[in-house]
């Protein structure tokens, strides 16, 4: 058997908390453990909010608690091609389709259909598109591309779920509420989800799927946050033929208030902690790892 293959893929738009290093504590023991190789890969796809000073922060953090890794180091902004050879195949198999509305009118268009009711929600919470433009006529389609207008790159789930056919993942970790083993992935339940927008080729979806399948990882390791997500991923990985890793979700980090650690939530920097003094050996036991 080839040796396995994992990796941490943080986003440089902040700097990595504790609960970024649990995940690539967990990766980095793991590939230790089995003999097998440890990639890092840096997702700055969003040009507005990743910044070098994160990216150069999150080297030096890992380097910190004794992480290493090889190189080069996979950098997404570097491989935009390798997405769009992805679009384009997804658009000859007839299961992606741009959109028009913005947010606002997306937000106006569900409040209208919640007249009648609850409008079905994704496992994140967001609304499901709800507008119509997978049924616009193709020429009207190309006029509106033509414009100039803004646009999303909409997956056809109704579509793509009938090709690929029934779905399952292997996990070796737990989803939230307790899924285990052979998984039965529901990617429908997502929706019509954006894979790409015009001004970001590219979106996590399909990004993380095409960059797992290029360097050959065998095993993803990583938060339970993305369990759900796992089911469109499959899906992207059967309809473009790419391999199936393992997964293997894990407990979150969470704060005294049971919410986990985010950017967003201004979670305390790994960089802060070390000033403040804790070593790597104490970020190991307060995350619960040997």
């Amino acid at each position: 058997m080839p040796p396995p293959v994992l990796r941490f893929a943080p986003s440089s738009n902040g700097f990595l908390h504790l609960g970024h290093a649990f995940s690539a504590l967990m990766n980095f023991d793991s590939a230790q453990r089995r003999k097998g190789r440890f990639l890092l890969r840096i997702e700055d796809i969003d040009a507005t909010r990743c910044r070098s000073e994160f990216e150069t922060a999150i080297y030096q953090d890992l380097a910190w608690l004794g992480v290493s890794w090889e190189m080069p180091v996979r950098r997404q902004s570097e491989h935009l091609a390798d997405y769009r050879a992805a679009l384009d195949r997804l658009a000859m198999l007839g299961v992606l389709y741009p959109s028009f509305e913005s947010r606002a009118e997306i937000a106006s268009l569900v409040k209208a259909r919640e007249v009648d009711g609850a409008w079905p929600r994704d496992p994140d919470g967001v609304p499901l598109y709800p507008g119509t433009a997978k049924s616009l006529a193709a020429t009207e389609r190309e006029r509106r591309l033509r414009s100039g207008a803004p646009f999303a790159l909409r997956l056809d789930m109704e579509a793509a779920c009938r090709l690929a056919g029934r779905l399952t993942w292997i996990e070796r970790g737990s989803g939230p509420d307790g899924e285990t083993g052979e998984v039965l992935a529901r990617p429908e339940v997502w929706g019509d989800v954006i894979l790409a927008r015009k001004d970001i080729p590219t979106s996590y979806h399909l990004s993380v799927v095409i960059d797992d399948a290029l360097q050959g990882i065998t095993d993803v390791m990583r938060g339970q946050d993305l369990f759900g997500s796992t089911a469109v991923h499959r899906l992207l990985q059967k309809i473009l033929d790419l391999p199936q890793p393992v997964y293997n979700h894990h407990d979150l980090i969470r704060d005294s208030d049971g919410k986990k650690l985010s950017k967003s939530s201004e979670a305390i920097g790994l960089g802060e902690l070390r000033t403040r003094g804790m070593t790597p050996r104490e970020v190991r036991s307060f995350v619960g790892l040997p």
